[in-house]
């Protein structure tokens, strides 16, 4: 696994940071977050979340056993083993620990789950939820109507390979990154890396 190392500022206290480049996912030490949500100091947060991941295990939480572990570099500035999670398992986190800091997060995290629901039974509060976005961040019209005709050509296409039984992701990936590679001239990681 090829990772970079950070560390992210929070309300003046240090989150240990890993990138996954293989994955294109980052890992968060569980440490750092809950010491930031309880306003506890380093030892204080590692024994909250002790008690939690027990506590978590007793409730049949599988938040717990999908934790990770990374190789980060700890207080003392020695590379030890460090639970980590992901960005979804991070919010997931936030939902198991009382705290005034994580309470905004709880509410963010309701709302976007009602909207999700509203969004199942209305498909087009999503279109709408979309270009209001893309409104948002300064996009033209023209350009809209362009990202919201390629969305609907590559569902036609996903479609299409669907039907004729091209249904595996990892077979949905490499039929991607060769189009992206005629198309652009680089693969779809490198394609990223490009626009940052």
């Amino acid at each position: 696994m090829e990772q970079n190392n950070s560390i992210k500022l929070f309300e003046d206290k240090n989150v240990r940071v890993a990138w996954n480049k293989n994955e294109e996912i980052g890992y968060f030490s569980v440490v750092d977050i809950v010491a930031v949500l309880t306003d506890n100091e380093y030892q204080q947060a590692r024994n909250y979340w002790k008690w939690l991941k027990n506590k978590l295990k007793e409730e049949g939480s599988e938040l717990v056993s999908i934790t990770n572990q990374l190789k980060m570099k700890a207080h003392d500035g020695k590379l030890r083993d460090t639970d980590v999670m992901n960005t979804e398992q991070i919010l997931r986190l936030v939902q198991s620990i009382p705290s005034k800091k994580a309470e905004p997060f709880k509410l963010w995290l309701a709302q976007v789950g009602r909207e999700r629901i509203d969004e199942a039974y209305d498909p087009e509060i999503t279109i709408n939820r979309a270009l209001d976005a893309y409104r948002k961040k300064g996009y033209s019209e023209e350009w809209i109507n362009q990202r919201l005709k390629t969305i609907d050509v590559r569902k036609e296409f996903t479609d299409e390979l669907k039907r004729v039984c091209v249904s595996k992701n990892k077979d949905f990936a490499i039929l991607t990154n060769m189009l992206t590679q005629v198309w652009s001239g680089y693969s779809v990681k490198e394609y990223k890396n490009l626009k940052g």
